[in-house]
């Protein structure tokens, strides 16, 4: 009683004395309680010799206490000379009469495959004995492995049964699990509200991987209302504690400016942080930071560097940049198929991104036999993601028919998604169509605002449309001034990228703005 303080004041001294007597008579949960006490220095000074001692004597009475205990000293190497054969033995006597602690422990050895070979259904074993005494990190453990199907077939409803019951009791790692349950409707309904909730209670209580689940939510705008400040307050939070996916996440805040003042030096200082760690998504930013010069010097070596460390260690945008690397020649010879292997790994993961160089690849090419109808199934995977590049490449491709039957209808389409997404040259091409009535009837008035907006993102066919519109008085009044005006601005923009790029200065007008800039319609 005095060991805890149940009923009384705790007091580490009086506590030892009564274990003392106890271990005199040779009881043996009073030597386990007496070799704790020696183990963690509470009441006496710390000293593992006499704990393992102790232990021993508890231990050879077949005390589940001294038996796990003896364990713990064996597997960590406290007081004696590490062994893990022994740490095992221990582990399972006390297992085998039913102490959870133990069983937890056997389940965690068998799950992770330390000190004993790796055997997921031996870990759900030990787990299950564990949990159904109310163990909650067995709970968790065991609702983890039926997340992921590992020793038992993949339930989720059985996996939020579980995290449940050690939510029910208090843990915060209860909580987290049930959070993300809820976020990702996995097991029951979505609901961010529910998994806002959840987080909230863990992250209050200051578990750093709920502090940066609760700032995403906040980030993302799930069951709360978007709110950058706050989602950089719980992200901070988290960072500070060593979490890694919070520190990569706070510099992503950093670097586009939400929730603080945009600081390429601070988003620079947490990435680092991260990837120390190993964080994958933290080490493919480096290499983005470093090809941008954001916060650094450009150094397209250093990129390279950090995006092949992430590509290695599995991150899909990581491996699509270091395939954009090889593919352009930046910081390492072109490669083209590298780039496609690379381009390969991370499409396969479902990088949108990468899909979209993939298709890219086929398209030209490059690193295999060109292939249009492979190009577009890439293309088409992007698109469906999402992505405005692949949908602005689709709609051009059947627009002219590149790869597909011709269809204006499905390229009114496609430009249209990547407009709605404020895609420059979706709006672009989206006006290019109403322009000529190509999918859709032609619509002066709506040819102008969807180039005005393309033009205000400085996209150079957008002013050419726009010059046209006002040679020809279409959709606005006839002005020469004003369509010279623009003329000249996307022959600005045009050269400006030309010289930003390193390429020769070369002028190539699109066809079909050819076509309109003769007057055809």
């Amino acid at each position: 009683m005095y060991a805890w303080g149940h009923g009384v004041g705790r007091d580490d001294d009086h506590a030892v004395r009564w274990f003392r007597r106890a271990a005199e008579q040779n009881c043996a949960r009073g030597e386990a309680s007496l070799g704790v006490a020696y183990f963690h220095g509470r009441g006496v000074l710390r000293d593992y010799a006499e704990a393992i001692r102790l232990f021993k004597k508890s231990a050879a009475q077949n005390d589940i206490l001294g038996q796990y205990n003896l364990g713990l000293m064996y597997d960590n190497g406290y007081g004696v000379v590490r062994d893990t054969i022994e740490a095992v033995r221990w582990y399972r006597k006390a297992a085998d009469q039913g102490f959870a602690v133990a069983q937890f422990s056997l389940g965690w050895m068998y799950k992770t495959g330390e000190i004993v070979q790796q055997d997921y259904h031996e870990a759900v074993h030990w787990f299950r004995k564990a949990a159904e005494q109310g163990n909650t990190g067995a709970q968790n453990n065991l609702g983890s492995m039926y997340v992921d199907g590992r020793g038992v077939t993949q339930d989720y409803k059985e996996a939020m049964r579980w995290f449940t019951k050690a939510a029910d009791k208090g843990d915060i790692g209860g909580f987290i699990n049930v959070g993300t349950m809820y976020r990702d409707g996995n097991g029951v309904e979505r609901d961010d509200w529910e998994a806002v909730h959840w987080y909230s209670l863990a992250a209050h209580q200051g578990l750093a991987v709920a502090q940066d689940a609760l700032g995403w939510m906040y980030e993302q705008g799930r069951g709360v209302p978007q709110n950058y400040a706050e989602a950089t307050k719980w992200y901070r939070k988290a960072a500070e504690q060593g979490n890694a996916d919070g520190q990569n996440k706070l510099g992503w805040m950093y670097t586009n400016g939400r929730g603080v003042s945009r600081d390429d030096e601070q988003a620079m200082h947490w990435f680092v942080k991260a990837a120390e760690q190993g964080n994958a998504t933290a080490e493919g930013n480096l290499g983005w930071m470093y090809l941008e010069g954001r916060g650094v010097p450009p150094d397209d070596s250093k990129a390279f560097t950090w995006y092949q460390k992430s590509a290695e260690h599995g991150d899909a945008a990581g491996q699509r940049g270091l395939g954009w690397m090889y593919a352009n020649g930046r910081g390492v010879s072109r490669n083209d198929t590298k780039a496609l292997t690379w381009y390969q790994k991370a499409a396969d993961q479902g990088d949108s991104g990468a899909q979209y160089f993939l298709g890219g690849m086929y398209a030209q090419g490059r690193g295999m036999p060109q292939n249009d109808t492979e190009a577009m199934n890439w293309y088409r995977k992007a698109a469906d993601q999402g992505d405005a590049d692949a949908e602005v490449t689709l709609a051009f491709r059947y627009a002219v028919g590149q790869g597909v039957i011709q269809n204006d209808e499905e390229a009114v389409r496609w430009y249209r998604r990547a407009s709605e997404q404020g895609n420059a040259a979706g709006q672009c091409g989206l006006a290019w169509m109403y322009m000529r009535g190509q999918g859709v009837a032609r619509n002066d008035n709506e040819a102008v605002r969807l180039s005005k907006m393309a033009a205000d993102q400085g996209n150079s066919d957008a002013y050419l449309n726009l010059g046209w519109m006002h040679e020809m008085g279409r959709g606005v009044p006839k002005d020469k001034t004003e369509a010279t005006r623009c003329y000249k601005k996307a022959a600005e923009i045009y050269l400006e990228q030309l010289l930003q790029q390193g390429k020769p200065i070369e002028i190539i007008v699109p066809e079909h703005v050819t076509s309109l800039l003769n007057g055809s319609e």
